[in-house]
């Protein structure tokens, strides 16, 4: 049931995103807007790149539209979401995430959990492409809670917070088996619990962390990309470990107008339900 439920929702995705491949997305070089994550950014699916999203050069506009759905052994992630990106030099992007609590549900009195999800992220100095240390870009990810009744219950101290990080990410030409390479790091500020779907802060932490995040991805051809990503989390709940998030993941863009992503993702535990992973399938259209 659940692989006939997944199959309609990849057919609704795409029936919304891939129109959108006959506008003209901007003029910069294939790939290098990345895709766009569970939180909205330019980037993977679980880390936000220095890259800003679309085409758009620094004489133009554009931006994206994203869909994307995780299926994992107890929940399902979806979020929806949009960017714009002002001249290669501003992204600016609006977006719900929500956690379905499959197996959680009936036993909490509650469906899902959602967050609305702010974010602006500006490119600081530097290029991907060319540049010796690549390209920098810091950004902004503003989370507000929608449905606050159980991240309360289990201690969380606020329904909106704000995550702060700073992003490199650099293209190395023929660095594996006449490969191109794409290396990413981020260091982020944050009191997210899950992400922020859980609140921010809580019993056992109230406060700022610094996180690390990664990103690593080899160009099979110029239309694939193949790579893995990790992502540490704090610990702010005593209730339940939080555990750090990682995926294997390729992508495949066909054209600067769409992006299909699919990978294995693992978010460890999750309010006390353990191992969670599954597929997960993100469609984005540039335009």
């Amino acid at each position: 049931m659940r692989l006939i439920r997944t199959s309609c929702t990849t057919l609704v995705l795409a029936a919304l995103v891939i129109p959108m491949a006959s506008a003209d997305p901007g003029s910069r070089i294939w790939a290098t807007g990345g895709v766009t994550t569970i939180e909205g950014s330019a980037g993977g699916g679980l880390v936000p790149w220095a890259m800003l999203s679309g085409y758009a050069s620094d004489r133009e506009w554009g931006g994206t539209l994203a869909l994307t759905r995780a299926e994992l052994d107890d929940f399902t992630v979806s979020f929806t979401g949009v960017t714009l990106n002002w001249r290669n030099r501003l992204e600016v992007s609006v977006g719900r995430q929500t956690l379905d609590l499959d197996t959680l549900g009936a036993a909490l009195g509650e469906d899902e959990l959602s967050q609305d999800i702010f974010g602006v992220k500006t490119r600081l100095w530097g290029d991907v492409l060319y540049h010796r240390y690549g390209q920098w870009s810091a950004g902004l990810q503003h989370k507000r809670n929608r449905t606050f009744t159980i991240p309360d219950a289990v201690g969380a101290r606020d329904d909106s917070g704000t995550d702060v990080y700073l992003s490199g990410s650099k293209l190395f030409f023929a660095a594996v088996l006449d490969r191109n390479l794409l290396a990413n790091i981020t260091v982020r500020g944050t009191k997210a619990n899950q992400g922020g779907l859980l609140g921010f802060g809580g019993d056992q932490d109230d406060g700022y962390e610094a996180q690390f995040e990664s990103s690593l991805g080899v160009f099979i051809d110029r239309r694939w990309l193949a790579g893995v990503e990790y992502r540490q989390k704090p610990d702010n709940l005593g209730f339940a470990r939080e555990d750090d998030w990682w995926d294997l993941f390729i992508a495949w863009v066909p054209d600067r107008s769409l992006a299909v992503t699919a990978a294995w993702v693992n978010l460890g535990d999750i309010a006390g339900l353990e191992n969670q992973q599954g597929a997960y399938l993100s469609l984005q259209g540039s335009f």
